[in-house]
């Protein structure tokens, strides 16, 4: 029994409720609970402190008021321990012998006067406790109810019909169910809470333990054992062993791990296995059977997966499962109004996966969640080409714990068909959420799965006119080939993070076997990620080549409508992207974007628009139409930042900060830059890299040369891609004028050497044909500066680099400026009529004879 004690004086129950770290505002919210409800039920899963809390909670009642009423349970605050009670038909007599009332009788009333009251109830522990608590004011705290919830509802429902003075706060993992009851959740402790639980007992147990020396560590712990206070306290226990990295490390053993806990508390509370099995075991068959399916969700899931994947049995189940504090139900969408979702705190999850191998049942329950997820994943994928687009990123990303999942899976059981399927499911929304890693890794993972579609000898591919994921694996001939084909080509889309195994013989031997399989204009190769060969083609073949491939690809598309309209405005795009840096071609980069985007506008593709808006946008820019190209980067990027495409948002970002430089803009531009600079941190796309070459540009010509530097400095230690060679001539272009700017011609010369080089190479050429000029004319300035007597060769490097420039090209701020000065320190040493005369000679010159120059 618990009796009232004396409260102590004032300041000493603020001191105790802040040494229980974290739940001081949960107390106050209990005690308002307790103002304005007779029974308050304190709810959660085992180990979240619901004990620990409803004894502070009560003991703050006892030691003053609950909400301002003085002396509000006069007649004591009583606690009722029901955990050792295993008989239910007991628990009236443990709450009798908690209140010291087992010798209660009627006041007033003489034995003869009791028994004719009473009949033969007088020995009915519950008449007897409610004939006690009648006529007092009291509050009883009966804790851990769960396991005789019914015996403990019955005696809450006497005790507040009969008793109007008894208030009852209970502890249980799931409600009791009375009406009137107050369900007050207990949630685990938030990542700062919980921290300062870790900080504070790991110092007990190791003086001088501070979460500050491995924070990585501690917020790891506190993480993975989902902020449970008594998960917490055990593993601050292990401090005396092993230090917070070692913890982390091995929760994934963690019932071995965390035990051992205080000698002082119930035998359930002193592991953490012990906690769990608690629960467990008072948890009915298809209970236990749900649970065990759950295990296998990753991220929670909602009500139709969980019914794919547990049964029939799963809706009652969930809520038999949720009222007992094992699973967590909450809404989703960031408005909370969307559909339910059902997540195992990680403990439990374990917990349930460890039960789940022991029944033998795991197979089954991953093959169905597999199923249901590859469904999910190949029915939703193409919502993402139309109006309900939006709508359909949000599917992907809420579930898309559960499509790696599903993936581990399949890699797991060495099911091809149904791991090409998730991949080539997924890979439009890795693409639109610029989640390339991913796509890289799982493409790798699923090409290991089965044979190699362009081994050599390369087999010519057929037309195929339907997407592969129109249909639900198994496939068969050349559409399991086109399916395998894809897969592999995902994988080539990410070849700038693999550049070394791309430029190996093998690899350059698969590449050239990817251009001999598909003819130009095959329907595959239309769409994607068929359309994703010309990769290959830009690394093997000549420019020629891909123009023909793009011209072919539209044509196909135009004589397949209206089935093949999404495509044509993909295609579209991507001509316009490339005719937008081939002025020397046929064609107009404006128009084939103008239709590319009433097209995607027409479907309700917004992320489309954006892309063909952005393909204008660089059109306009190439012909200095600066203003024009802004306003189609600035409406690209709403549109991004409609979808929360925050990757494609900031690489349009960067082309907009170069284009406002470029239109004068300068200050306004920079900071753009700036801002991308820092928001794409983490990113692997060309955004960073794209951002630190126009600054460090801009730097540069504007005599900002250390801090120029500095961004050529993080671009080369940041993105790997500087070994890919056209973006190494690139940078190695700008250190090189920064080399001359500071007056370090021979180190200008070398570097323009080596940039030359890696710009003759037949990619350098084909996408970015003004490399060289730019190089030579640095190279000019440099040689001139080097040594003043090769002059003459300087303005033959000028007159070269001018004759090199395709047929319209527009030269951009940063070229302006550096043509310029190369011009006036030529001329100032030649003089005029020398420098024009030499001039007129360079540009008769070879690209190899200009280059020999320098």
């Amino acid at each position: 029994p618990s009796h009232p004690s004396p409260s102590p004086p004032p300041g000493n129950l603020r001191a105790r409720l802040t040494s229980f770290v974290g739940r001081e505002t949960d107390i106050e919210a209990i005690r308002g609970d307790l103002a304005t409800a007779r029974l308050v039920t304190l709810l959660g899963p085992g180990g979240a402190g619901k004990t620990r809390l409803s004894q502070e909670a009560a003991e703050a009642v006892r030691d003053g008021a609950w909400s301002g009423v003085p002396d509000a349970a006069p007649d004591g605050v009583w606690l009722a321990e029901l955990a050792p009670v295993v008989d239910p038909d007991a628990v009236p007599e443990a709450v009798l012998t908690a209140v010291g009332a087992r010798e209660t009788v009627l006041r007033g009333a003489g034995v003869d006067e009791l028994r004719a009251a009473s009949g033969e109830r007088h020995d009915d522990p519950l008449v007897r406790l409610t004939e006690h608590c009648a006529n007092r004011r009291m509050l009883i705290l009966l804790d851990n109810c769960e396991h005789v919830v019914d015996a403990a509802a019955h005696l809450v429902a006497e005790l507040l019909a009969r008793c109007p003075g008894v208030t009852v706060l209970a502890t249980s993992r799931e409600p009791l169910g009375v009406p009137g009851e107050l369900v007050r959740p207990v949630e685990p402790l938030p990542e700062p809470v919980a921290l300062r639980l870790l900080a504070d007992r790991g110092a007990a147990a190791r003086p001088g333990f501070r979460v500050e020396d491995d924070p990585e560590a501690a917020a790891e712990i506190c993480r993975r054992l989902d902020g449970l206070p008594l998960a917490i306290e055990l593993a601050a226990a292990r401090l005396r062993m092993l230090s917070p990295r070692q913890i982390a490390d091995r929760l994934d053993d963690r019932f071995r791990l965390l035990t051992n806990g205080s000698r002082t508390v119930l035998p359930r509370q002193q592991t953490l296995r012990a906690v769990v099995d608690w629960s467990w075991d008072l948890l009915d068959t298809d209970e236990r059977d749900v649970l065990r399916r759950l295990s296998v969700f990753a991220g929670g899931c909602d009500l139709p997966a969980a019914e794919a994947v547990c049964g029939p049995v799963a809706l009652e189940a969930l809520g038999s499962l949720v009222d007992k504090s094992l699973v967590v139900a909450a809404p989703s969408g960031e408005d909370g109004t969307g559909a339910m979702r059902y997540r195992l705190l990680e403990t439990v999850a374990e917990y349930a996966g460890e039960r789940l191998d022991e029944s033998g049942a795991r197979p089954g329950a991953e093959r169905a969640h597999l199923t249901y997820y590859r469904e999910l994943a190949r029915t939703t994928d193409p919502l993402l080409r139309g109006p309900g687009q939006l709508a359909a990123l949000d599917v992907f990303q809420l579930e898309s714990e559960n499509i790696r999942a599903a993936l581990r899976h399949a890699v797991v059981a060495r099911d091809e068909q149904e791991a090409i399927c998730l991949v080539l499911s997924a890979s439009w929304y890795w693409q639109m959420r610029d989640l390339r890693l991913a796509g890289r890794n799982w493409s790798r993972e699923v090409m290991n799965l089965g044979p190699d579609p362009f081994a050599l000898p390369v087999r010519p591919a057929q037309p195929v006119w339907e997407r592969c994921t129109d249909t639900p694996p198994p496939w068969h001939g050349e559409a399991l080939q086109e399916a395998r084909r894809g897969v592999h080509l995902i994988h080539l889309a990410s070849m700038d993070m693999e550049l070394e195994a791309w430029q190996t013989p093998e690899g350059r031997q698969k590449l050239r076997a990817i251009t001999e399989v598909y003819d130009p204009g095959a329907p595959q190769a239309c769409r994607y990620p068929g359309l994703l060969w010309f990769y290959a083609v830009m690394l093997t073949r000549d420019m020629e080549w891909l123009s023909v491939i793009v011209t072919e690809s539209v044509r196909t598309c135009r004589e397949a409508a209206p089935g093949y309209e999404w495509e044509l405005a993909a295609c579209l795009q991507m001509r316009a992207n490339i005719l937008a840096n081939r002025s020397d071609w046929a064609g107009d980069a404006t128009r084939d974007a103008d239709e590319s985007l009433e097209i995607f506008r027409r479907l309700g593709d917004a992320w489309g628009a954006a892309e063909a808006l952005s393909a204008r946008g660089e059109a306009h820019e190439r012909r200095a139409e600066y203003d024009a190209a802004a306003t189609d980067y600035r409406d690209a990027m709403e549109l991004a930042e409609q979808l929360g495409a925050r990757a494609q948002t900031t690489v349009l970002a960067a082309r907009l900060g170069n284009v406002f430089i470029e239109a004068g803009r300068t200050d306004e531009g920079e900071q753009m830059l700036r801002d991308v600079i820092e928001k794409a941190a983490g990113m692997v796309n060309e955004a960073m890299p794209a951002a630190r070459l126009y600054l460090s540009a801009w730097l540069g010509i504007t005599d900002r040369v250390p801090e120029a530097r500095e961004q050529i400095r993080l671009l080369r230690e940041e993105f790997r891609a500087a070994s890919f060679v056209v973006f190494d001539a690139f940078i190695l272009g700008a250190e090189s004028w920064l080399d001359v700017v500071e007056g370090r011609y021979e180190d200008s010369l070398v570097k323009v050497r080596q940039a030359a080089a890696r710009a003759d190479d037949d990619l350098s050429r084909a996408i970015a044909p003004h490399l060289r000029p730019t190089i030579l004319t640095t190279g000019a300035v440099a040689l001139t500066g080097a040594d003043p007597g090769r002059a003459r060769d300087a303005a033959r490097c000028l007159g070269a680099a001018d004759g090199l420039l395709p047929p319209g090209h527009v030269s951009g701020r940063v070229e302006r400026e550096v043509r310029r000065r190369a011009v006036r320190a030529v001329r100032d040493v030649l003089g005029d009529e020398a420098y024009e005369a030499a001039y007129a000679e360079g540009g008769r010159l070879s690209p190899e004879e200009a280059t020999a120059l320098i």
